[in-house]
C-alpha cells in the first residue's frame, strides 16, 4: 500500500503557492515527499506558466522541497504552450509511449507509474527529495561543478537516517583481498580496459575506482589515444560495491576523496575518444560512468537502473551529471525515483545508448 499524496489540479497548486509558507506545506520533513499535478488539457498546461510568475505565486514550484510529478496522459496538451511548463516537473508522466523527451510513459500506464514513484518517495523521502533538488539545481552547471554538487549531496546522505537504516541491515564486511580489478591492453593508440571482477558482478569498489582512474589517465596523456571499456562475465557492472558503502567513517573526507580521484571527470575529459560496451546488469555506477562516453553500445540483454534512492542515497558516480546530458533530468529522475529499469530498446529510444547489438 502506498500512502496518499496530494493530487492537485493546476489551479489548486497555484492557490497553494500563493502562500509564502508553501515550502512547509509541501515538504518531506512534514510528511509530504511528493505532490502530483494533473494536467488533463491545454488550458491546464497553459496555466502552469503562472507557476513561474512572481506576480501570481509567492513561491516558485521549483523551490518546493518535495518531488513534483506532472501527470499529462496526453502530451499533446502542451502543444503551443512553450517549454517553460515542462521545466516545472521533476518527472513528467504520460500514457503515450511515443512521447518525446522529457516525458516518461511507463509500460503499465501513468497511474501505475505514479504509484511506483510514491512508494519509493514514501520509503526514503529525504533521499528522493535530495535527488529531485540536485537534478534541478545542477541543470545549468558544467561537469566539474555538477560532480562537486553530486558528491556533496551523496556525502550528506551518508550521514542521514535513511542510509544508516539500510546500512544497519547490511553489516560492513572485511575488505576484499588484493587482486586485479581491470585489465588494460594497448594496441597502437587504442587502450582496451576490461572490468575483471566478474565474481562480484564487476561491482565498483575503491580499488576499481583507482584502477579506472589510472587507465583513463593513460588515454588522456596520449593526444591520439582511444578508449574502449568492457566488462567480463554476465554483467557489465552491477553498481557500487555495497559492502563498501558507508565504510568510511568521515563523510567529509569521503567527499574530497571522491573528487580527488574521479573516473567520471577523467572519462568526461576523453569522452570524444571513448566507447563503452554494455551488457547484462548496468546499475548505478554501471550506467553513470558509461553515460559520459561519446559512444555507448548496448547488448540486447542490457538492463539499466539507478537504485541508490532505495538505499537512502543519490547516484554518486556521476550519474546526476552524465545521464541528464543524454536523456534530460526528468527521465533521469524517473530512473532514480521509480526503482524501475529500462531495457536496451528503451535506452536507445531515449538516447541513453547509441546502438544496440546482439548479445
Amino acid at each position: 500500500m502506498t500512502p496518499d499524496v496530494p493530487r492537485l489540479d493546476v489551479r489548486a497548486l497555484l492557490d497553494a503557492l500563493g502562500d509564502p509558507r508553501a515550502t512547509e506545506t509541501f515538504s518531506p520533513v512534514l510528511g509530504v515527499p511528493l505532490v502530483a499535478v494533473e494536467v488533463p488539457d491545454g488550458a491546464a498546461a497553459a496555466g502552469l506558466a503562472g507557476l513561474v510568475d512572481p506576480s501570481r505565486s509567492a513561491v516558485d514550484v521549483r523551490a518546493l522541497p518535495c518531488v513534483v510529478v506532472l501527470v499529462a496522459p496526453d502530451p499533446a496538451v502542451f502543444t503551443g504552450v512553450g517549454h517553460v511548463p515542462l521545466l516545472l516537473g521533476d518527472v513528467l508522466l504520460t500514457d503515450d509511449p511515443d512521447a518525446a523527451r522529457p516525458f516518461v510513459a511507463p509500460s503499465d500506464g501513468s497511474a501505475a507509474g505514479l504509484d511506483a514513484l510514491t512508494a519509493v518517495a514514501a520509503a526514503n523521502p529525504l533521499a528522493a527529495s535530495a535527488l529531485a533538488l540536485l537534478l534541478r539545481s545542477a541543470e545549468g552547471l558544467d561537469v566539474p561543478a555538477g560532480l562537486v554538487a553530486e558528491s556533496a549531496t551523496y556525502s550528506t546522505l551518508q550521514a542521514g537516517a535513511e542510509f544508516l537504516r539500510w546500512r544497519s541491515g547490511r553489516p560492513v564486511k572485511p575488505a576484499e583481498g588484493s587482486g586485479d580489478r581491470v585489465r588494460v591492453e594497448r594496441e597502437g593508440s587504442l587502450v582496451r580496459i576490461t572490468l575483471v571482477r566478474s565474481q562480484r558482478r564487476n561491482a565498483l569498489d575503491a580499488a576499481m575506482r583507482d584502477a579506472l582512474a589510472e587507465a583513463f589517465a593513460l588515454v588522456i596523456a596520449d593526444p591520439d589515444g582511444r578508449l574502449e571499456l568492457r566488462g567480463d562475465g554476465p554483467d557489465f557492472c552491477a553498481g557500487g560495491d555495497l559492502d563498501e558503502f558507508g565504510s568510511r567513517p568521515d563523510p567529509a573526507l569521503a567527499h574530497l576523496t571522491r573528487l580527488t580521484r574521479s573516473p567520471a571527470r577523467l572519462l568526461h575529459t576523453v569522452a570524444g575518444r571513448a566507447t563503452v560496451h554494455l551488457h547484462g546488469a548496468c546499475l548505478g555506477a554501471g550506467i553513470e560512468l558509461p553515460a559520459f562516453a561519446g559512444r555507448v553500445v548496448a547488448a540486447e540483454n542490457t538492463s539499466i537502473g539507478l537504485p541508490e534512492v532505495t538505499l537512502g542515497l543519490v547516484p554518486g558516480a556521476g550519474g546526476t551529471v552524465s545521464l541528464p546530458r543524454r536523456i534530460g533530468r526528468q527521465r533521469t529522475a524517473w530512473l532514480g525515483l521509480s526503482g524501475q529499469r529500462v531495457d536496451a530498446t528503451q535506452a536507445l529510444r531515449w538516447g541513453l545508448v547509441d546502438r544496440v547489438e546482439e548479445n
